[in-house]
């Protein structure tokens, strides 16, 4: 399959040993973006039945160690990963069904990403999540809660 071979070549490049779990779990991640690692052990053992969840939290963690994967985890929720990296961008959830979506920039004046004091910091992420409701969850509120 052309995908595995260039989840394999991104595997080589961060310098990982290319692995069955570690191709199965990246490709999970790229699928499904925003999942949480139980969703991520399932569709992983679509392919690769016996993988332990022992096994996919080590490739998780090696995979965002190496930059090919980023953990996110927003209030009251479990980790969360997704497979774009490097750009800094946010993300908005629903409050009431827990949908999320990437947000690529944040502008305006709040919430500012410029840090009022860096406490000596070379600071070159900032992290920002939003909360509201997501257009399903929005309509589906009654007329008085609006």
């Amino acid at each position: 399959m052309p995908a595995d071979l260039e989840f394999e070549g991104m595997l080589r490049q961060a310098n990982l040993r290319v692995t069955r779990p570690r191709t199965a779990v990246l490709s999970a991640v790229h699928r499904h973006p925003h999942a949480d690692t139980e969703t991520i052990i399932g569709v992983v053992r679509q392919d690769l039945a016996g993988v332990s969840h022992q096994a996919v939290y080590d490739v998780l963690r090696a995979l965002t160690t190496a930059g090919l994967v980023r953990r996110f985890q927003p209030e009251g929720s479990v980790a969360r990963y997704e497979a774009r990296v490097g750009d800094n961008h946010h993300h908005v959830v629903c409050r009431s069904c827990g949908a999320i979506a990437d947000v690529d920039c944040a502008v305006g004046e709040a919430p500012c990403l410029t840090a009022s004091d860096d406490n000596g910091f070379a600071i070159d992420e900032a992290e920002v999540i939003y909360w509201g409701r997501c257009p399903a969850c929005s309509t589906s509120l009654p007329a008085s809660s609006a």
